[in-house]
């Protein structure tokens, strides 16, 4: 086992649950995959029975429209874990595609050598069952939020997240403005449109490279937050 995947699965909330031993089986079972940046792991529709945590780079859910519109889903960062559903339950279909958001390389188990670890590991299935958990709450969020808030409200939550989570109230504009309407379920002029009214409003400030936060209180009205 390579002392990167090592450490990777040692500081995981999952494997790190796991004796030294049990680690040292998991690693010496993982293929280790890299994948340019906008390549698949998985497609939409595919049987895809494997278990996966990033190495480095970027992995996104996302799900396509007829028409070619995009809605992410989830992101997977380095030493987080996600998984096809065939993993868990067999022959079942994959209801996002997996796509490589940066260059990116993974470590990935298949169903037949990973699941007979993890049912003698009951911390580790269990914590396991909480990311599920919480990955059903995320999806239940996006799903409330494209029903019931407006694509105003849901740039400026989106908007919020970007600021607060890198600690900043200016934040480099490395996503293009089809990545950010695939974020919040809308289209690239309408993303356009409700970022120009913030700028309007004073809530923000657009320059070709960045984005400043003028009012953030103002623009957590927007979102619904206060």
């Amino acid at each position: 086992m390579s002392a990167e995947l090592e450490a990777l699965l040692s500081h995981n909330e999952i494997f790190s649950l796991l004796s030294a031993d049990q680690r040292l089986a998991v690693g010496r079972r993982a293929q280790h995959r890299r994948y340019p940046k906008g390549s698949y792991l998985a497609l939409y529709g595919d049987v895809w029975p494997y278990l996966f945590i990033v190495g480095d780079g970027q992995v996104d859910g996302v799900k396509e429209s007829e028409e070619g519109r995009q809605l992410f889903l989830l992101s997977a960062g380095r030493g987080e874990v996600f998984w096809g559903l065939a993993f868990f339950k067999e022959e079942t279909r994959m209801p996002v595609s997996l796509q490589a958001r940066q260059n990116s390389h993974v470590y990935l188990w298949p169903r037949e050598a990973l699941v007979p670890l993890l049912r003698g590991a009951p911390d580790a299935l269990w914590q396991l069952c909480e990311k599920m958990i919480g990955h059903m709450q995320h999806a239940s969020q996006i799903v409330e939020g494209l029903a019931f808030q407006p694509v105003a409200g849901r740039l400026a939550t989106f908007l919020l997240g970007q600021f607060a989570g890198l600690g900043e109230t200016a934040i480099t504009r490395d996503l293009t403005l089809d990545q950010i309407a695939a974020k919040i379920g809308t289209t690239r002029e309408q993303t356009c449109r409700a970022l120009y009214q913030f700028s309007d409003q004073n809530l923000i400030y657009i320059t070709r490279t960045e984005l400043q936060l003028l009012d953030k209180a103002g623009l957590a009205r927007v979102a619904g937050q206060s």
